[in-house]
């Protein structure tokens, strides 16, 4: 049940993600994917079929990447909230470091995911 109501937390924080600038959307849509396939199917595959974020989740736990616009998206809106929060909410040395460890550790996993290019579907086909 703690999974379940975390999924629904991430899907929350996710969907605001969308609509709210600098605040990212699709690893949220990620871990709310990692709790379900651990607590609901039905939730689960509700989210990985979904017609928006649906592919970006399944391509990252099928294929273990993500596309590039995704990549820089991600990297981009992390880079400017940490440090946007290192520079004006915090005057601790300690926290600024541990920021930025935490926002080049993640910035490295992104980079080192696959790359995926996007698929061109054509009306023409």
């Amino acid at each position: 049940m703690i999974l379940i109501a975390l999924g629904w937390v991430f899907i929350a924080l996710g969907v605001i993600g969308i609509f709210v600038p600098l605040m990212p959307s699709t690893i949220f849509f990620i871990l709310a994917a990692w709790c379900f396939s651990r607590s609901s199917e039905k939730f689960y595959n509700r989210l990985i079929n979904h017609p928006r974020v649906g592919k970006i989740v399944r391509d990252y736990y099928e294929k273990r990447g993500l596309p590039l616009k995704t990549k820089i998206v991600s990297i981009t809106t992390m880079t400017a909230v940490i440090g946007i929060s290192a520079l004006f909410f915090t005057d601790h040395l300690i926290v600024r470091l541990l920021l930025l460890t935490i926002a080049v550790s993640v910035s490295i996993y992104i980079i080192s995911l696959k790359t995926l290019r996007e698929e061109i579907t054509s009306e023409s086909e």
